[in-house]
């Protein structure tokens, strides 16, 4: 068994529970070859950078994926199928981060990592 991350991308007209059913059937061709899906993560509906088929906008999961290569061979063939699914990206990782993906976080939270600590002067210090 392999580790695999899997980024969907689900058409706008698509309500966020048709979605979830969509990706649950592909979660099933995964289990049905014996796979573990490790780390779930629905990122919603998202601005696209471009139009894609006149898509300006697209549901977003990510998939941390537990399987053989021959599951997501299918995996894959059932998505380039799907009218539904207007893009998708499958890569091969060594581990599974544990921790929530950056987008998962908060706009404010993603910036506290950035900031460098400063002492601030003050009259008292002098």
């Amino acid at each position: 068994m392999a580790l695999y991350e899997s980024v969907i991308i689900g058409r706008q007209d698509l309500t966020p529970n048709q979605f979830e059913e969509l990706i649950n059937e592909f979660i099933k061709i995964i289990e049905s070859y014996k796979g573990v899906i490790k780390k779930r993560e629905n990122w919603g509906l998202r601005n696209l950078a471009y139009k894609i088929n006149k898509n300006r906008k697209g549901h977003y999961v990510l998939l941390n994926i537990d399987s053989s290569s021959d599951a997501i061979v299918e995996y894959e063939r059932l998505m380039r199928l799907n009218e539904d699914i207007i893009r998708f990206l499958t890569i091969g990782i060594s581990s599974v981060d544990e921790k929530s993906s950056p987008l998962m976080n908060n706009k404010s939270d993603r910036y506290k990592s950035e900031v460098v600590n400063t002492e601030t002067i003050s009259p008292s210090n002098v």
